[in-house]
């Protein structure tokens, strides 16, 4: 090889090392860029927030209650005072006498002669609430006396309705209980029953039909800011409660000897859970859940694919080594070459 191609071969392996070596910064740098990405991602991992699933006995609470007669009473709260004193607010809740739903019926109707319409409840028509017929087939078996007892019970049935669901007009009829064999009234809002969709081929009606029973409904009232006393067993448990008797100002109310009036009650504890509130915190769980492995899911595979990034790198910045290296000792070679070259040049001239 001639001076000139050993100078050209050199400049020429010396671009391509600086290429090469050049190529191998720019790798190690995109080596530290996935690092530090990579690095991020584990930090996020480390910082997230494990779900943790809720305990029912964080929904449970101890419930006291008593009774007083045919009252039942459970316990809101009791706020401690001076003196041994509590602030009792509780709620009380009894049985009384009432019209109460009775589920829904179909009606149909037929029409008369003057253009207006009875209706039946299967084969029995229906009356006016209080208002006497002749051929009612309630009433007709019922002697004189009797019948005025039921129209008069049933004025009483008619102001019930009307103060409890606001309507003034209903239709009413008898049915046997089966149970006792006797027959009691069943009412219906009468302007539902004419107002109904009925069938034209029919004259059923398509929606069906409120009724209405007398029976029995719990009503409830609350009593706050009684005062009362609290006898506790040894683990804290109340077991009876003494409610004090109290004046128009809140004083407490005494007898001729100067003793405190009230009345005690046994207590009795309960437990209960909020199963609402524990299934809305179940559910918020299993969604935070859902999202956390979701969003650890996300993370591990962007993690995997900067791994199979560096790992493509790493290959690539190998070859770059070899390839160096390789470029090296051809530079070498080439290097005594030249060495050479100019040797015998020399040794020329100096002939």
């Amino acid at each position: 090889m001639g001076m000139a191609a050993s100078q050209a071969r050199f400049l020429s392996l010396t671009a391509r090392k600086t290429n090469v070596e050049y190529e191998g910064q720019q790798i190690n740098q995109q080596r530290t860029t996935l690092s530090n990405e990579s690095s991020n991602y584990y930090t996020q991992l480390c910082n997230m927030v494990v779900p943790t699933p809720p305990s029912s006995e964080d929904y449970t609470k101890t419930v006291y209650s008593f009774t007083d007669g045919s009252e039942n009473n459970t316990i809101n709260s009791l706020i401690a005072q001076k003196d041994g004193l509590y602030i009792l607010n509780y709620t009380q809740s009894y049985e009384t006498d009432s019209v109460v739903s009775n589920g829904s019926v179909v009606t149909t109707r037929r029409q008369n002669e003057d253009g207006s319409y009875n209706y039946y409840v299967g084969a029995t028509v229906l009356r006016d609430l209080g208002q006497d017929v002749a051929d009612d087939p309630y009433l007709s078996t019922l002697e004189t006396a009797e019948k005025e007892n039921v129209l008069l019970m049933e004025q009483q049935y008619l102001t019930m309705l009307t103060e409890k669901y606001g309507q003034t007009d209903w239709l009413v009829k008898y049915q046997k209980n089966s149970s006792t064999g006797a027959y009691e009234p069943v009412f219906y809002n009468k302007s539902q029953v004419e107002d109904a969709d009925y069938s034209d081929k029919t004259d059923t009606s398509i929606s069906n039909i409120k009724s209405y029973v007398y029976g029995q409904t719990t009503e409830t009232r609350e009593i706050k800011n009684a005062q009362a006393r609290v006898e506790q067993d040894t683990s804290g448990r109340y077991v009876s409660i003494y409610i004090y008797e109290t004046n128009a100002d809140g004083t407490i109310k005494v007898d001729e000897n100067g003793n405190e009036i009230g009345t005690e009650y046994t207590l009795t504890a309960k437990s209960e859970t909020d199963d609402t509130a524990y299934n809305d915190a179940m559910n918020q769980y299993n969604y935070d859940k859902a999202v956390y492995n979701q969003e650890i899911q996300t993370i591990n595979a962007k993690i995997e694919v900067i791994q199979t990034q560096d790992k493509d790198l790493e290959l690539r910045l190998k070859q770059l080594d070899t390839e160096e290296s390789a470029i090296s000792t051809e530079i070498d070679a080439v290097k005594k070459v030249i060495s050479k070259n100019v040797e015998s040049s020399f040794k020329t001239f100096n002939a």
